[in-house]
């Protein structure tokens, strides 16, 4: 008897964060049944050359291996213009809106030659499900961030009234409608602490910003997906996960750490070459001796806080391997890489930690973070980075910078008791860093918290546990599967 063939589509943001996890959970699902083959929409920004490098690699690696996974790259169209958004969260919102008739027509020609049991979006793409519910496609939400940060746009539509009544008259100078400073705390249950508005993301604390309402308007249609499968493990964040349990939201499947383990080296432009040297470099370096300092593909600091960061590492007498990239010239460019790294750093600071650090641009991080002579990771704290980190038992310190990171950090440092605090609540407009509080927070993380240490290193453990047979995420990806196969067959579905 034949067996079953299931086709599942993806549709991501085209960003790094959501695009990576989502190709490899696309990958891991097919690997896990072979009942199901995938296929990612890709949809292309052209002034992200890093992405575009990405998207234009999958079809060279699939060529390349017996994956189950395909890609359809979708017709280029005409870009919003700058009239039109506020924000790079409001030019890709626009844009992913635009594409709808194109991912229609792509998985209708689908349909016509496969079963498709499944339509995924992610935290930004929820426009998509317009195209599910036209097809009569089950569709589901891919949330490639914590269950914590889910929990928290979840409950946005609600705490949208609170936050307009509380702050209906704060204005300043930085444009926050929603004061940081504000000493009123917000309750949102996947946190098991009241959250400040500090840790808020910046579109979230702008309310009459376009970058406001693409939060709101796709939390609002997260509860129209039938389930919601999220990049996070139970044994990580069991207060946020059962908290999700409850009655009108729809089932929450944790399945993670998905990661992607080869890293960028395959596709990027600084590939193999270049990080083959910082390798050879920490091959000379004791265990657990450097401190790696990386705040992601959209991370990057102005001079004068580049400049702190260089005294507090000099100070510190600790190795070092420092990625710095320049900001971007653009609202919708990506960070780049510095022509002149000296110029932006204290003069003679390269003479003087020649040999006891490394300043570089892009890094392969995976490759980095597995590596035995790293002791401490100072990141950004984006969700695909902790991720990485715990899998390789490597404490963590704060220093978040755009999106959900704020958030992340207060549930690593504040609730889980996994992350070394440097700053909660930084981000792009706030005071430096100053380099004696980088100094006291290097020296927490590699010299003492033990305790932290300690809780890495059984995170780690667990997280590789937890996707083996008969773990929580194996678990949790096998009743997600059931799922999808009842609804298909017309079968009862039992939760």
């Amino acid at each position: 008897m034949a067996m079953d063939k299931y086709e599942a589509v993806f549709i991501s943001t085209p960003s790094i964060g959501n695009l990576v996890p989502t190709v490899e959970f696309s990958h891991h699902l097919t690997r896990h049944d072979p009942r199901f083959s995938a296929t990612l929409l890709i949809i292309t920004v052209p002034e992200r050359t890093i992405v575009n490098l990405y998207t234009q690699s999958l079809a060279t690696a699939i060529s390349h291996s017996h994956s189950h996974v395909n890609f359809i790259h979708l017709p280029t169209i005409q870009p919003p213009t700058p009239d039109q958004y506020q924000s790079s969260l409001g030019y890709t919102s626009l844009l992913i809106d635009k594409h709808k008739p194109h991912a229609k027509h792509a998985i209708s020609t689908l349909i016509s030659t496969t079963s498709v049991a499944a339509l995924f979006v992610d935290m930004f793409t929820t426009s998509m499900i317009d195209v599910a519910q036209d097809l009569g496609i089950p569709c589901y939400l891919f949330f490639a961030s914590s269950a914590s940060f889910l929990g928290f746009m979840l409950h946005l539509p609600a705490l949208d009234t609170q936050l307009a009544v509380d702050f209906v008259d704060s204005d300043s100078h930085s444009g926050f409608i929603v004061p940081k400073d504000s000493a009123v705390e917000l309750i949102v249950p996947t946190f098991s602490k009241p959250l400040p508005p500090s840790m808020l993301p910046s579109h979230v604390l702008k309310r009459n910003k376009d970058g406001y309402f693409c939060f709101l308007e796709n939390a609002c249609r997260y509860t129209e997906t039938i389930g919601i499968v999220v990049n996070t493990f139970l044994e990580l964040e069991p207060h946020a996960i059962e908290s999700l349990s409850i009655s009108g939201l729809p089932p929450v499947y944790p399945v993670g750490p998905i990661l992607d383990h080869a890293g960028a080296s395959r596709w990027h432009p600084d590939g193999a070459q270049q990080q083959d040297s910082i390798m050879e470099w920490l091959d000379q370096q004791p265990p657990s001796s450097v401190v790696f300092l990386c705040f992601g593909s959209m991370g990057s600091l102005e001079g004068p806080q580049l400049r702190e960061i260089a005294i507090g590492l000099e100070r510190s007498g600790y190795r070092f391997l420092w990625s710095i990239r320049e900001p971007p010239k653009g609202k919708l460019d990506l960070p780049g890489e510095y022509t002149n790294v000296e110029a932006a750093l204290p003069a003679g600071f390269l003479d003087r930690t020649a040999g006891l650090g490394i300043v570089c641009g892009w890094v392969q991080q995976v490759r980095v973070l597995s590596h035995q002579a790293i002791g401490g990771f100072v990141s950004h704290y984006g969700w695909n980075s902790i991720l990485e980190s715990v899998w390789h038992g490597v404490p963590i310190a704060t220093w978040p910078v755009y999106a959900e990171q704020q958030m992340n950090a207060f549930e690593l440092v504040k609730e889980l008791g996994l992350g070394v605090e440097i700053r909660l609540d930084y981000r792009e407009d706030s005071d430096l860093v100053v380099a004696e509080e980088l100094e006291r927070g290097l020296r927490r993380l590699m010299d003492g918290e033990d305790e932290v240490k300690a809780k890495v290193r059984e995170m780690e453990a667990k997280s590789r546990m937890a996707l083996m047979e008969n773990g929580s995420s194996y678990k949790s990806l096998t009743s997600l599967i059931q799922e999808i196969s009842c609804r298909i067959q017309g079968s009862e579905v039992k939760y």
